[in-house]
């Protein structure tokens, strides 16, 4: 298995992991309660759950790798902006920094094919 390939499969596991916990878990409620996104909630996890499934189809075809990638990048970035807004610990914020790194990875990785 490449890097690459072990890559998109932790991104997608993890985010089918925390899109689900939405309906299983309250904390991820509360998160986004602390967040004062509440109304967002649901169209993020539906999105990271989109963006989960376009990651392992995108094995197949590449143009939806590059959209769900790309979309799943931009998430985190915005993530990553949400905690930094609300004076998030680095710790804490480490995991959104992470995903966001992961995802844009893989955006960059699968645009080759189209600019060789």
């Amino acid at each position: 298995m490449s890097f690459f390939t072990l890559c998109l499969l932790i991104s997608s596991i993890s985010f089918f992991v925390y899109g689900a916990s939405w309906f299983s878990s309250s904390h991820m409620k509360n998160e986004f309660k602390r967040f004062n996104l509440e109304k967002f909630g649901l169209l993020t996890v539906m999105l990271e759950l989109l963006g989960a499934t376009g990651l392992l189809f995108g094995l197949l075809f590449n143009p939806i790798l590059v959209i769900s990638s790309g979309g799943l990048a931009l998430l985190m970035f915005f993530g990553v902006g949400v905690r930094i807004k609300i004076k998030d610990s680095l710790w804490v914020s480490l995991p959104a920094v992470f995903y966001l790194i992961l995802n844009s990875y893989l955006f960059i990785e699968s645009l080759q094919p189209y600019l060789d």
